[in-house]
């Protein structure tokens, strides 16, 4: 535990009584009040999360002529002044290094937001890719961060922090002073509900985690409930549905893609779009309220075709739910899955994406 990084809301965290775990080389709460309960708080209130663990890199240059344009599968340059897009830092292979957010601050500059356990590694591989390295500044430490995400979060960041905030579109932001320091406030997140993600200086979170907890619609969430939300809206989590091994191709992410423009890995995925990918990414739902787990085999007519590569107890749906990678030839709609580990077995069928159609993300 020594080892372990901690974000400025330690402290907090530990009087809460929180159960804290490693998560990415950090020490994070994994839940306070327990995962349902903080899952049912976000998807019907407002539950507040401690992402101060992941990375925030700042670049300051000519996106084109400094290099940044060619460094990810998305455009940069031409994502406006205020809005933010996602996609891939991809290895040669075609190979997801890291998912991530960058966020168009000016003309000249634009803050790159990306998981924590990959921090290190995304800012040496990113600056070495610029044609002028010391664009680049690792700001994570002095960034901090914290999502209030469910329904009645529009209301409440209205109510402290002005009208502003009212009328920020999905995938926007705006610049804006919190507790007399500059911020950033993004209609952004990562439940599946409307919400947003507040960013401004790491010394200022403790005073922002307690403001926001002083209103009877907030209550503290951790990551276990964290997971168990964007599982229902089948968001991919590096590190289980992401890795270096897989495609964004593979793991039916191609719309974050643009074959239009350059970037590492692109031939990789052009020779994967000809010959086809040997596994694909489905969705499952299991007959019975047993949850699937990570690295759990996937059969098919009693053939393995496949690992679960995320799988939990849907709340929402009463069942379990699960993602995983299998052979193209079990991966169609309606498909009848066998999920097995050990002596458990569970039955299950290939759905459609999001388990969960019923949040508030687009209100």
């Amino acid at each position: 535990m020594e080892d372990l990084k901690a974000t400025p809301l330690r402290a907090e965290h530990e009087n809460l009584k929180a159960l804290m775990a490693p998560f990415g080389g950090w020490l994070m709460p994994i839940q306070y009040s327990g995962i349902i309960a903080e899952h049912k708080w976000c998807r019907e209130k407002g539950a507040l999360f401690d992402i101060c663990h992941m990375g925030e890199f700042l670049f300051k240059g000519d996106l084109v002529a400094d290099g940044l344009e060619g460094v990810f599968t998305f455009p940069v340059s031409t994502i406006p002044v205020g809005r933010s897009r996602y996609g891939f830092l991809l290895n040669d292979a075609g190979g997801v290094i890291d998912d991530l957010i960058v966020f168009r601050l000016a003309g000249d500059e634009a803050m790159i937001v990306v998981n924590a356990a990959t921090t290190g590694n995304d800012f040496a591989v990113i600056r070495s890719r610029l044609k002028n390295p010391a664009a680049l500044t690792d700001i994570s430490a002095r960034t901090g961060k914290v999502d209030l995400q469910g329904p009645l979060s529009r209301a409440i960041m209205v109510e402290h922090f002005g009208e502003a905030i009212r009328d920020i579109p999905f995938f926007k932001f705006i610049k804006t002073a919190i507790l007399g320091s500059d911020a950033i406030v993004s209609r952004t997140g990562y439940t599946g509900e409307l919400g947003y993600e507040i960013f401004l200086p790491a010394d200022k979170v403790p005073e922002l985690w307690r403001l926001l907890l002083e209103d009877p619609r907030v209550a503290p969430a951790g990551l276990g409930a964290r997971d168990l939300l964007r599982l229902e809206m089948g968001y991919s989590l590096y590190g289980n549905d992401l890795d270096e091994t897989i495609t964004p191709l593979t793991a039916g992410l191609s719309s974050f893609v643009n074959m239009d423009k350059e970037f590492v890995g692109k031939a990789a995925l052009e020779r994967e779009l000809v010959q086809g990918s040997p596994r694909m990414k489905v969705a499952f739902k299991v007959d019975s309220r047993r949850a699937p787990r990570h690295h759990y085999r996937i059969l098919h007519q009693g053939e393995e075709v496949g690992v679960v590569t995320s799988g939990a107890f849907s709340p929402m749906l009463s069942c379990g739910i699960g993602l995983g990678l299998v052979k193209p030839g079990a991966a169609a709609l309606g498909t009848r899955l066998t999920i097995r580990h050990e002596k458990v077995e569970m039955e299950a069928q290939v759905v459609e994406l999001p388990f969960y159609t019923g949040g508030s993300l687009r209100s």
